[in-house]
């Protein structure tokens, strides 16, 4: 395992949500970091089938433009009733005609195919987020970290904070959403404790024991 030695870093991503919540994870830590957005480096084609390739294609891409390391971050809902569906697929269905993106939509378009299927009980609905984390260095050097947080999924959306398919995902001992969870209820960790709660920060944790810390 190679460890982090620099405190400027690229977070490789245009996505708004995610590009705040990775930088919450590590400010802590003192890094400064700028992400792929602001940089104006060019969105790679996401062409891997799993969490894993799509990270790495991410992180490589803007290591390899900026010549600092990248942290990139691959994350998606996969439900057991829909096959893991929407899975690494998760961004593509909250997507418009016009390229953007409406994760009320994405969030209508699960919601459907679980009622198509009678998936109704919450025993029927059972999903987990996935995060995984890849840092890249420009000599090519990747590590991958993934984390995972069971739940299920609910209807109708409850909350307005997080991003993405936040309003209807309840994790596994909870009775709200992370839709409605501060961000610090919803990553649950801070360095120096032992646990985590969202799929981006069990992720992170094990980014943290195995890049910065020893």
């Amino acid at each position: 395992m190679r460890k982090l030695e620099t405190k400027t870093i690229v977070v490789a991503s245009h996505n708004a949500g995610k590009i705040r919540e990775i930088q919450d994870l590590i400010g802590p830590f003192g890094f400064t970091a700028k992400s792929a957005a602001e940089l104006n480096f060019v969105e790679p084609d996401e062409t891997g089938t799993t969490f894993e390739e799509n990270a790495t294609i991410k992180a490589l891409a803007s290591a390899e433009a900026a010549g600092l390391p990248a942290l990139s971050d691959d994350s998606g809902l996969v439900i057991d009733a829909l096959g893991g569906d929407p899975g690494v697929y998760t961004a593509n269905w909250a997507e418009k005609p016009d390229g953007t993106r409406d994760f009320a939509m994405a969030m209508e378009k699960v919601e459907a195919a679980l009622d198509k299927i009678g998936a109704s009980k919450p025993e029927q609905r059972t999903a987990r987020f996935v995060s995984v984390l890849c840092l890249a260095w420009p000599d090519g050097h990747t590590e991958l970290f993934r984390g995972e947080v069971e739940g299920v999924v609910v209807w109708p959306p409850r909350g307005s904070r997080g991003f993405g398919y936040d309003p209807v995902f309840q994790p596994e001992g909870f009775d709200t959403t992370f839709g409605e969870m501060s961000a610090e209820q919803k990553h649950g960790w801070k360095p120096g404790e032992s646990a985590a709660l969202s799929h981006r920060a069990r992720a992170f944790k094990i980014f943290v024991e195995t890049c910065l810390e020893g």
